[in-house]
């Protein structure tokens, strides 16, 4: 088109090697408390009543989980992204990790807001999260975007309960976690609609025990 510049074709058409890159830089981000939102802060008029020093200890681990689980959830699409098979597939996983960025910052902060600190297995997280979605991604296009339903569904189930644990006095928790359900339930629809196989019942069973050991283990650690 005339007087529109041409992307570079690194963007267009990214390398193994560009999107390990890319992916390395945004490991980094995630870890070092960098991710960014561009969407707005879905907590920004809720209101600000002060917690109970038992409401505000439970609001600190369930967030803290739910921070993990960003970082799990970022992990696991740039893995897929990094051995999708179409570039259609690799641009929606890409997608998808670039909301859950959003999902990571809207998380951080509002544990700086609870004076709360970060989970300390975040990196192993990060790293084992990385490995099981670039080898979801080997599998084919079909069985990663199954992983992603699959994924998404646990994810949706586990907010929902945060919604009924969390203090109903901590309403800028609640309105991230509403949001953050109902970008995950996009997420799942989306990969539907791409095609998704449907995952064996031992690999859903087994997806539920890793979610269960990180969510027990970030509540505290």
């Amino acid at each position: 088109m005339p007087g529109v510049p041409r992307a570079p074709a690194f963007f267009m058409h990214p390398s193994r090697l560009d999107r390990l890159i890319l992916v390395f830089d945004r490991g980094l981000r995630a870890l070092t408390g960098s991710a960014a939102s561009v969407r707005g802060y879905p907590a920004e008029h809720a209101d600000a009543l002060k917690l109970t020093d038992a409401d505000a200890e439970q609001s600190r681990g369930l967030m803290r989980v739910n921070h993990s689980g960003e970082i799990c959830a970022q992990a696991l699409y740039d893995g897929q992204s990094c051995t999708a098979r179409t570039p259609a597939v690799h641009a929606a996983m890409q997608q998808a990790a670039r909301e859950e960025q959003e999902h990571l910052a809207w998380t951080e902060r509002r544990l700086a807001e609870l004076g709360a600190r970060k989970s300390l297995l975040n990196p192993v997280w990060y790293v084992g999260s990385f490995a099981i979605g670039a080898l979801a991604g080997l599998g084919g296009d079909r069985w990663s975007l199954g992983f992603v339903v699959e994924t998404e569904r646990q994810v949706e189930d586990h907010l929902s309960d945060h919604l009924d644990r969390l203090p109903a006095d901590d309403g800028a928790s609640l309105a991230i976690v509403r949001q953050m359900r109902e970008d995950e339930g996009k997420h799942a629809r989306s990969a539907q609609e791409a095609g998704a196989a449907e995952l064996p019942m031992p690999v859903k069973m087994l997806m539920r025990l890793a979610a269960r050991a990180m969510t027990l283990t970030s509540y505290r650690l």
